[in-house]
């Protein structure tokens, strides 16, 4: 297992100009503009980072080789669900430390003040997104993949502004209280359990 993930980290090691991309260009566009921009760097730059890691397996022609190799796929998709909670964790922390920099050093952008509840349900949205992404991928794979990444990035630039919204009015209601605040995370929990279980599936199921 962590050699499949250290194999992950190398190959993107070559392209990590592109995740610090991802974060600048959408801190420099959204921190400026939008109150939720806390959500939209974390999510774009977490997701962004998976996609492309996913796309370097296909360049390479990773699965060819590693289904070659004395490895379970179940293991082979593990380490990838893995590496996707890794890359989750530092684009919502990095968004979380930009915002807290521009915050200080730039009073007058007036953010509104950022909690632990902010960071939970940027990670649980790319938990989702991550959820409904894999499965597709491991199905697909090489012949889909340019259409399915299209696609999420599009959905990303049309829902992300109502799903923020949605997010900080229900935050405002309190609805994130409670028994609420406990059954959100498992049932995102519960998905991304579900979402590994049928990547396996649909995994040992291809032909490769």
């Amino acid at each position: 297992m962590y050699n499949l993930l250290r194999k992950d980290f190398i190959a993107l090691k070559s392209s990590l100009w592109i995740i610090i991309l991802y974060f600048v260009v959408f801190s420099a566009a959204f921190i400026p503009k939008s109150e939720m921009s806390i959500y939209f760097v974390g999510i774009y730059t977490a997701f962004g980072s998976i996609i492309l890691g996913t796309m370097i397996d296909i360049k390479n022609n990773n699965h060819n080789f590693l289904v070659t190799l004395p490895i379970s796929r179940k293991h082979i998709v593990k380490a990838k669900y893995i590496a996707a909670i890794m890359y989750a964790l530092f684009g919502i922390l990095a968004s979380y430390g930009i915002h807290w920099l521009v915050k200080l050093e730039y009073p007058e952008l007036n953010k509104p003040a950022f909690s632990g509840l902010d960071i939970m349900a940027s990670i649980g949205m790319v938990l989702v997104l991550t959820s409904i992404y894999m499965p597709l991928f491991y199905a697909l794979s090489k012949k889909g993949a340019a259409i399915i990444n299209a696609v999420f990035m599009l959905a990303l630039i049309i829902l992300a502004q109502p799903a923020a919204f949605y997010l900080n009015m229900m935050s405002e209601k309190g609805v994130f209280e409670g028994q609420t605040l406990l059954l959100i995370p498992i049932g995102i929990l519960l998905l991304f359990i579900a979402s590994y279980y049928l990547t396996i599936f649909l995994f040992n199921r291809k032909d490769l």
